[in-house]
């Protein structure tokens, strides 16, 4: 199938309020898609230009989020900064920000007063628990929204401990259901003519994904959703490997488990489909058996080979180099990873330096001049 030859948000301007994960992730996949992302920072940047593990005195996290961006400094305290910054505002598409609540509207950027300026603008707030009710003032990060909306209690050691994820889901997830949100205002603007106030509460987003184990309770009284899911099951589980690597097998379906039997020659097992992965099971032990008689190379080889439903557990680095990824160019040797390989979009210029572009952006836009930019600059405004 043909790649899309241009991006499908080509012609849509974002302003990018958001700092950190969250926010920028957002943005980072709205820029994939084709749009122009204009992130507006304060004079000192973006937080996570500072934080965390750093790469050419800049931080990783920053630098992974924010290609093909331009960035703007603009001081939003000072009249004149809140003045450019409606200006900017009435010549964009979307606004997305990730402050407290009501950080915006104090500065007189809220939804009303942009909405006013630019009533097809589509405005989306991201945070922890939602513009209002009795969590939202209060600090928060994604171990909070994984430990409340449940997902994090389905992630447990043998000895029913919670464990502590090494990536955020939550913060990714929040930036995907902030794109959802966004393009459906897009669509709505472009049958009704009006825009539109979106408020994104990542806590919410995240329970919403415990919508099978939310019934399942309520129904059977089991806290961990479907019980074949979690692991309990000798066709859908992790298996170690001879060099003590792992593999996922997920043969659910009666033809998958039958191909993985019949390519490990043990026909004797189709009928064990839905046994426990317990170790008064023989035939959980005879397969823990076998996978580990097996490297992980032989084991990706005999699942590319066997329609059965087999993967290995990659490790980070390891993603650039599997054949399924260098097919699909999804990696790119800095270290981006491109969501959607079926759309062209251009160069991936990288992140840019805090500032970078906004002289350029303020002459565009607002056809600002030179003694203009001078006396902004000097009076601390860009």
């Amino acid at each position: 199938m043909e790649r899309l030859k241009s991006g499908l948000l080509q012609g849509v301007t974002v302003l990018d309020f958001s700092h950190y994960l969250p926010g920028p992730f957002a943005t980072l996949r709205l820029s994939e898609m084709g749009a122009e992302v204009i992130k507006v920072e304060p004079p000192s940047g973006d937080p996570a230009r500072s934080t965390g593990p750093q790469m050419n005195g800049s931080g990783i996290v920053f630098e992974a989020n924010n290609l093909r961006k331009k960035s703007v400094t603009l001081n939003l305290k000072h009249e004149t900064g809140r003045g450019i910054a409606l200006s900017l505002i009435q010549e964009a598409d979307v606004l997305i920000e990730s402050f407290r609540p009501g950080v915006m509207k104090k500065l007189g950027l809220g939804y009303e007063e942009t909405a006013t300026v630019n009533p097809k603008l589509i405005y989306c707030s991201i945070s922890g628990y939602g513009q209002d009710g009795m969590l939202s003032e209060l600090g928060s990060h994604d171990i909070n929204y994984m430990a409340l909306s449940g997902m994090l209690a389905q992630l447990k050691d043998e000895h029913g401990k919670p464990l502590h994820p090494s990536n955020t889901f939550a913060d990714f997830i929040g930036g995907m259901a902030a794109n959802e949100r966004i393009l459906a205002g897009l669509v709505s603007r472009g049958l009704t003519g009006r825009g539109s106030y979106h408020s994104i509460s990542i806590t919410e987003v995240m329970a919403s994904f415990m919508v099978n184990h939310v019934m399942v309770e309520k129904e059977t009284g089991a806290g961990n959703g479907i019980d074949v899911l979690g692991g309990t099951v000798v066709s859908y589980s992790l298996y170690e490997t001879k060099d003590g690597r792992f593999v996922s097998l997920g043969a659910l379906e009666p033809k998958f488990w039958n191909y993985f039997c019949q390519g490990v020659g043990r026909q004797d097992w189709i009928p064990a489909q839905f046994s426990p992965k317990l170790m008064d099971n023989s035939v959980y032990r005879e397969m823990t058996e076998l996978f580990k008689s097996r490297n992980l190379g032989e084991w990706i080889e005999f699942g590319m080979k066997t329609d059965c439903c087999l993967a290995p557990v990659l490790e980070t680095g390891e993603l650039a180099k599997h054949p399924y990824f260098l097919e699909k160019g999804s990696v790119f040797s800095g270290g981006h990873i491109k969501m959607h390989s079926g759309i062209h979009t251009g160069t991936w210029t990288p992140a840019p330096e805090k500032g970078e572009h906004t002289d350029k952006v303020l002459k565009d836009l607002l056809k600002a001049s030179d003694s203009e930019l001078l006396a902004w600059r000097n009076a601390g405004v860009i």
